[in-house]
């Protein structure tokens, strides 16, 4: 048997049914409500390709179960961007080049995104440690830290996490 459950994704309230409410929300968020920013990869939190926001905290979508962001706020890369206007981080991976084959860049830009409302300035050292978790095999992880850096200047001038 189905049950409706209410989430807030991407500062708007939408309601998903759900057979089970441990289903991960990945599942949901791709399956469900058609975002396809946050990717399965591993399947076991390990690799940071379903990375979200969850209340600003960047959480593993994949062993999050959609019952568990009852009452909190949900962001995922799609929602990152405010209007026609890319978010910084997004804008910064853009310009560096960061993206290879793609599949990592969801994890690398939400935690960073983390990172950057915790940290404005986060040095390299603090960029690396943050994404040490995130997996990436095409070996873009300088551009990554480039944009990274990038996205922090630019919030500096004003701009939005």
């Amino acid at each position: 048997m189905s049950q409706s459950i209410s989430l807030v994704v991407n500062k708007k309230t939408v309601a998903v049914e759900v057979d089970d409410p441990n289903t991960p929300l990945l599942y949901v968020l791709r399956g469900e409500l058609g975002f396809h920013g946050p990717k399965f990869g591993c399947g076991l939190g390990q690799c940071g390709a379903c990375t979200v926001l969850v209340d600003g905290e960047a959480l593993r979508s994949c062993l999050m179960p959609v019952s568990a962001v009852v009452g909190s706020s949900v962001t995922t890369l799609e929602g990152l961007a405010e209007g026609d206007g890319l978010h910084p981080l997004q804008q910064a991976f853009i310009d560096e080049q960061a993206v290879q084959c793609g599949y990592c860049i969801n994890g690398m830009i939400m935690q960073s995104a983390a990172l950057l409302h915790r940290n404005p300035t986060p040095s390299d050292e603090q960029i690396r440690q943050e994404l040490a978790n995130n997996l990436c095999k095409c070996g873009t992880h300088v551009r990554i830290l480039r944009a990274v850096k990038r996205a922090s200047e630019s919030l500096q001038g004003g701009q939005h996490v």
